[in-house]
């Protein structure tokens, strides 16, 4: 049955449009606008995405914000003009509304996404379902599983018989924790907003990629700007704390260097992303980070 509380206006179509011909070259590199070229391709199709047009700060994984967007336009960009996406696992944090794993499970074989609390994780579940018939998804694909980032990893199996908690459909399975630790590729969007949040958000981030497969984490985020008391200027919340837990790749010495932070960052050149989706605006305080994890493996 049709959910009550939303509406067509919460709805949002996100149309994916490319203002021009993407041409590749046999090696996949982009090219110049040519004729009569077999390896022409184009993107002409959207998104409907169920969401809040504004939440409260316990909401807000129900709201579509920009972050996710531009995250989603380098997801589409990867897989129209490399193969790097192409039957991969993934794992989305904090996914919100879902749309960046649902971007991905175009091209991925199967992608994790993953939030807290079941009002978020209910509207992902129908998010998924509303694009289901559209991009075609390989059942079963996509997977929507709760993940706290307050707890450890792996996170607790809960079944009925041994939990005073019984296992709902967004638990995870033994065999479903050991696939996710085979990703490859970690996603997040607009997850840098306090200090707090940040520090719970990389400490399952260590446990993630320090299990399993060599994972990378692509990451974006909008810097938001306030006024400080102490700093009596205007800064952006959290935004030097993310950076604090960041080395640049040529200061980090290999594996042997005992220093924190072990995560290298590194800035994704956002001129170098067409803007497929044409219903937000970049500016200048978007960024998506590419960070990878330097470390002896855990035991």
């Amino acid at each position: 049955m049709p959910d009550e509380r939303y509406d067509d206006n919460d709805r949002l179509k996100l149309e994916v449009a490319s203002s021009q011909e993407i041409i590749l070259d046999d090696d996949g590199d982009l090219l110049l606008t040519r004729r009569n070229d077999k390896n022409r391709r184009y993107l002409n199709y959207g998104f409907i995405i169920r969401h809040n047009i504004t939440s409260s700060l316990g909401n807000v994984g129900l709201q579509v914000w920009r972050a996710a967007m531009v995250l989603t336009d380098f997801v589409l960009h990867k897989s129209l003009t490399s193969s790097d996406f192409n039957d991969i696992i993934a794992l989305e944090l904090g996914a919100g509304t879902g749309l960046v794993g649902i971007a991905l499970a175009r091209v991925a074989r199967t992608v994790f996404i993953t939030d807290r609390g079941m009002e978020v994780l209910g509207n992902c579940a129908a998010n998924v379902e509303l694009n289901s018939d559209l991009l075609k998804f390989r059942e079963p694909s996509i997977y929507i599983r709760e993940l706290d980032w307050k707890e450890t990893w792996p996170p607790n199996l809960q079944t009925c018989d041994f939990s005073s908690q019984p296992r709902t459909r967004y638990s995870w399975a033994s065999s479903e924790i050991q696939e996710a630790e085979r990703a490859t590729l970690l996603l997040a969007a607009d997850v840098i907003y306090s200090d707090e949040l940040t520090d719970s958000f990389f400490s399952i981030l260590e446990r993630l990629m320090a299990w399993g497969s060599e994972k990378v984490l692509y990451l974006a985020l909008e810097k938001r700007y306030n006024f400080s008391l102490e700093e009596l200027d205007v800064v952006a919340n959290g935004y030097a704390h993310f950076r604090s837990l960041l080395k640049d790749g040529e200061e980090y010495g290999g594996h042997g260097d005992t220093m924190l932070p072990r995560f290298v960052g590194e800035l994704i050149n956002l001129g170098q992303i067409p803007q497929y989706i044409r219903e937000y605006e970049r500016g200048k305080d978007l960024e998506i980070w590419k960070i990878t994890y330097c470390s002896t493996r855990l035991k």
